[in-house]
C-alpha cells in the first residue's frame, strides 16, 4: 500500500495551526503559489514568529538613532552630516551544507543590507564558531568558511576588519557563520525599505532570477536537519562578488542622484519578501508582471521565480519620470534592469501572467495568480507564545539561607601557573587568529587604522578627525550555565572592547543564535538572553538598532550552547587619542582597574582543565557603566599608553598578549585574596589593565577615584620575561595544603609564550605549526 499523500502545506512547512490562520486572513483557502509564498514569509528566519514578542522589550530609541530595527540596517548620526549604518546577520544553516558559499553569501547578504540604505560598505567582520578543531568535517567546515568570507570579501572591495573564531563541542553538527557589516551614509541620503506613492515602478535590477536558492535561508533556518543531509544542497544560494560590487556602485549612484523612492534588497524570500515588506511598510500594494522578471534558467514555475534567492538583486521604487535614468545608470554598470511591476493604493501583492499596461493593469487575456494582503505576509503574520521552562538544576542547590560559594577546585594539584598560562595562549580558543585573518584583504579602502588580531577594529572616517570603533563579542560558555548573565556579558566585553580604545560605544546590534523553539528548555534560553540583552543595554546607555534571530540550530542529538552574539560600533572624535593594546615602551607603570569576583565556571581556565562545577562570575551592570567611564575619561586626557579588557583567560593571558604585542614583558604583582587561580584566570568582568607613564599615574588614580572604580599599581614593563609574582593571603602556604590552588610566581620567556601563541591554531588545525 502507498504511502498517504503529504498535504501541500505541510510539505512547504507550515503547520495545521499556521494553514488555519492563513485562510483566516485571506478570507478562504490559499492557492498553491500563495501557499509558497507564506512558507517562505511566515519561515521563523522571515517572520521572527517565535521571537518578535521578545525582541519588542529592547531598548531601540536614542537621540542619535536615525534608523532602527526593521529597516535593512541600523543607522546612527556621527556628526557632521553622517551617519553609520550597521548590522549583523546569520547565515548558519547554508554553511553547514555547503560552507563556501553559505559563508559567502553571508557576506553578500548582509553587505547589500547596508548599501540598501544608501551607505556605502567600508568593513565586515566575521564571528565564526564550530566544534572539535581535531574533527576532519570541523576543519573542512573551517576552511571552507573563511575561504568564503575572504573569497567574497576580498573580490568585492570590502576589507574583514575582525571577528572572532571559537570552537566548542556543540557546534559540531551546527557551525555559526555571524557576518556584521559597517557603511558611511550621508544623513540627507538615508534610503528606506518601503514603496510609497501609487503609480510608481518597482524596477528590479542586479543578477537574472534562477532556481539556485530557492528557499534558501528561509527553509534552511527555519528547521533543525542532519549535517549530510543532502537535500538541503540545492537551497544553498550561489554568489557573485564581482556582480556585488557593480550593485553597490549602481545602488549608491541611484540613491546619490535621488532616483529612487525606496530600495529592498533581495535575500532570504526572494521577490516575495521584497515586494512584500516594501510595500507593507508603505501601507500600500504592489501588482508583480511575473513574465516581466528576467531569468536565466528557462521553465521556471511561478513559484520558483518568486521565492528565489539568487544572489545579487536589489529593487528599486522609482517614479515613472525617473525610470530612464535608473535605466541608463544600470546599463553603464552592466547590471540587468526590468520594471517588474506597479505600487498599487490596494494593500495587496497582486502577481499576474500575461503583462501588465503602461499604468500598471493587466493586459487582456493577463491571469491573476495570487493575490495576498502584504500585511499578512509581514507584518500581520502569525506569533507563537512560547512555552519556556528553565532545565533541571545541574547542581546542588544550597540550603535554605545558606549563599552559594564557588568551588575553585580547578586546576588539578599542584599545576605549574606558567604551564597554566602557556596552555591558555596555546589552546584554539586563545591562540593567534592569524591564519585566518592573513587570508582576508583587511587593508582595502584605506580606511583600517587597527586591524584584526588585537582587540577593537579602528576605521578612519575620511574627511575628519573621527574614527569608528568596531567589534563583536558572544560567550557561548557562561551562556551554558546561565543564558541571562552569558547575554549580559556578551554586550559588557563588546561595549567595553569599544571603550578600551577610548572611543565611546554608540548602538548594538545583535544576532541571537539558539535552538528549537518549540522545545521549552531552548525557548527558556532565548527568552533569557533578550532579558540579559536588554538590562545590559539599558544599564550602559546602550540602544539597540537591529540585528538577527537565528533559530533551530540544531543536529540530531545535539543543540548549540546558547550563543548571544554582539556587534558594537564606537565613535572616537580623534583617532589620534586613541589607545591600542601592546605595551609601547619599557617602564611603564601598569595598573589593573576594576573589581575582582569569585567564580571560574564558564572559563577558559575550567575548560583546560576538564570543566568542573563552579559557578560564573557575577556581573554587576552599575560597576560596568563606571569602569567604561574612567576608560573613556583617562584615554581622553592622555593618561593612558596602552589600555586591555580584562576577559578570556584572564588577568595573566591579557598581560601576556600586551607582551607579545608590544614585544616587551615586565614585573607584576598580583594581590590574591582568596583562590590564585581566579586572581590570575579568572574571569570576572568589569577590570581593565591600563599602562601609563610614570608621571600619569598620580591623575589616573585622582580620576579613578571620581569614578568609584579601585585603581591598583602592580608593575612596570620592560625586559623580555613575563613575571607575575602572588602577594597576600592567598598566595602563601604550600599548594598541598591548599588542594588544588596555585602558589608559584609565573616566569617565562617572551619568546616562548609568543611561539606558544602563534602555533597554537595552526597546530590545532592539523598544520605543522
Amino acid at each position: 500500500m502507498s504511502e498517504p499523500a503529504v498535504p501541500l502545506h505541510q510539505a512547504l512547512g507550515l503547520t495545521d495551526e499556521e494553514l488555519v490562520a492563513i485562510e483566516a486572513r485571506l478570507g478562504r483557502a490559499p492557492n498553491d503559489l500563495e501557499l509558497a509564498m507564506f512558507s517562505v514569509m511566515w519561515s521563523e528566519h522571515c517572520s521572527y514568529k517565535s521571537s518578535r514578542p521578545l525582541l519588542r522589550t529592547l531598548p531601540t530609541g536614542g537621540p542619535d538613532v536615525v534608523a532602527g530595527p526593521g529597516e535593512n540596517a541600523g543607522v546612527q548620526r556621527i556628526g557632521g552630516g553622517l551617519a553609520v549604518a550597521f548590522k549583523i546577520e546569520s547565515h548558519n544553516h547554508p554553511s553547514a551544507v555547503e560552507p563556501y558559499q553559505g559563508a559567502a553569501t553571508g557576506v553578500g547578504g548582509i553587505l547589500r543590507d547596508i548599501f540598501a540604505m544608501g551607505a556605502r560598505p567600508i568593513a565586515v567582520l566575521d564571528a565564526l564558531r564550530f566544534g572539535d578543531p581535531g574533527d576532519p568535517r570541523t576543519r573542512h567546515l573551517v576552511n571552507g568558511v573563511v575561504a568564503g568570507v575572504g573569497g567574497y570579501g576580498n573580490c568585492v572591495g570590502v576589507p574583514t576588519v575582525g571577528g572572532e573564531l571559537v570552537f566548542d563541542p556543540s557546534y559540531g553538527g551546527n557551525p555559526l557563520v555571524n557576518v556584521m557589516a559597517i557603511g558611511i551614509v550621508r544623513e540627507d541620503q538615508i534610503m528606506r525599505a518601503a514603496a510609497p506613492g501609487p503609480g510608481n515602478l518597482v524596477v528590479l535590477y542586479g543578477s537574472a532570477t534562477g532556481r539556485d536558492g530557492i528557499g534558501g535561508a528561509s527553509v534552511l533556518a527555519s528547521a533543525t536537519f542532519g549535517a549530510q543531509d543532502p537535500s538541503k544542497r540545492p537551497a544553498v544560494q550561489v554568489g557573485d562578488p564581482f556582480a556585488e560590487k557593480l550593485l553597490i556602485e549602481a545602488t549608491l549612484e541611484i540613491v546619490e542622484r535621488g532616483l529612487a523612492v525606496g530600495i529592498q534588497d533581495l535575500g532570504a524570500a526572494g521577490i516575495t519578501c521584497g515586494v512584500s515588506e516594501t510595500a507593507d511598510r508603505a501601507g500600500t500594494g504592489i501588482i508583480v508582471d511575473l513574465d516581466a522578471i528576467p531569468r536565466r534558467e528557462p521553465g521556471m514555475a511561478p513559484f520558483e521565480v518568486l521565492i528565489s534567492e539568487s544572489q545579487e538583486r536589489m529593487v528599486a521604487i522609482v517614479r515613472p519620470e525617473r525610470r530612464a535614468d535608473v535605466a541608463e545608470v544600470c546599463a553603464r554598470w552592466g547590471l540587468p534592469c526590468a520594471v517588474i511591476g506597479r505600487v498599487t493604493a490596494d494593500g495587496d501583492v497582486t502577481v499576474v501572467e500575461g503583462g501588465l499596461d503602461g499604468e500598471g493593469r493587466p493586459l487582456p487575456g493577463a491571469r491573476e495568480l495570487a493575490r495576498v494582503p502584504a500585511a499578512a505576509l509581514t507584518s500581520d503574520a502569525i506569533v507563537f507564545e512560547r512555552l519556556a521552562a528553565p532545565p533541571p538544576r545541574r547542581r546542588p542547590a544550597p540550603a535554605p539561607g545558606v549563599r552559594p560559594e564557588p568551588a575553585e577546585l580547578l586546576p588539578e594539584r599542584g599545576m605549574d601557573p606558567g604551564a597554566v598560562l602557556v596552555g591558555l595562549l596555546g589552546s584554539p580558543n586563545l591562540a593567534s587568529r592569524r591564519w585566518v585573518y592573513e587570508q582576508y584583504d583587511h587593508h582595502v579602502q584605506t580606511n583600517t587604522v587597527a586591524g584584526p588580531g588585537r582587540g577593537a577594529a579602528v576605521l578612519r572616517v575620511k574627511g575628519t578627525r573621527q574614527a569608528l570603533v568596531a567589534t563583536t563579542d558572544g560567550d557561548q560558555a557562561v551562556s551554558a550555565l546561565d543564558p541571562y548573565l552569558g547575554a549580559a556579558l556578551s554586550v559588557a566585553e563588546a561595549t567595553r572592547n569599544v571603550s578600551v580604545t577610548g572611543a565611546r560605544p554608540l548602538g548594538v546590534t545583535n544576532c541571537l543564535n539558539y535552538g528549537d523553539p518549540t522545545r521549552p528548555e531552548a525557548f527558556w534560553q532565548l527568552r533569557e538572553a533578550v532579558r540579559g540583552l536588554g538590562d545590559a543595554c539599558r544599564a550602559l546607555g546602550i540602544p539597540v538598532t537591529g540585528g538577527n534571530v537565528s533559530l533551530y540550530n540544531e543536529a540530531p542529538g545535539s543543540a548549540i550552547a546558547p550563543t548571544p552574539e554582539i556587534g558594537v560600533v564606537g565613535l572616537a572624535d580623534d583617532v589620534d587619542r586613541l589607545v591600542g593594546p601592546a605595551f609601547g615602551a619599557a617602564d611603564d607603570v601598569v595598573l589593573l582597574a576594576g573589581w575582582a569576583a569569585p567564580g571560574l565556571g564558564g572559563s577558559a581556565y575550567a575548560d583546560l582543565a576538564g570543566g568542573g562545577d563552579d559557578d560564573p562570575p557575577p556581573l554587576d551592570l552599575a560597576r560596568e557603566a563606571a569602569l567604561q567611564g574612567l576608560l573613556r575619561a583617562a584615554i581622553g586626557a592622555g593618561l593612558v599608553a596602552a589600555a586591555q579588557d580584562v576577559s578570556r583567560g584572564g588577568l595573566a593571558v591579557a598581560l601576556a598578549e600586551m607582551a607579545i604585542w608590544g614585544g616587551r614583558a615586565g614585573h607584576f604583582r598580583v594581590a590574591v585574596a582568596g583562590a590564585p587561580a581566579v586572581a590570575l584566570f579568572g574571569e570576572a568582568p568589569s577590570r581593565a589593565l591600563l599602562a601609563a607613564r610614570p608621571d600619569a599615574v598620580t591623575p589616573l588614580l585622582a580620576l579613578a577615584a571620581e569614578h568609584g572604580v579601585p585603581l591598583a599599581d602592580i608593575g612596570t614593563t620592560g625586559g623580555d620575561r613575563l613575571l607575575v609574582e602572588l602577594v597576600g593571603e592567598g598566595a602563601t602556604g604550600a599548594a598541598e595544603e591548599r588542594g588544588a590552588r596555585v602558589a608559584d610566581a609565573i616566569d617565562l620567556d617572551l619568546g616562548d609564550l609568543r611561539h606558544a601563541w602563534e602555533q597554537g591554531l595552526p597546530q590545532a588545525l592539523g598544520g605543522e605549526g
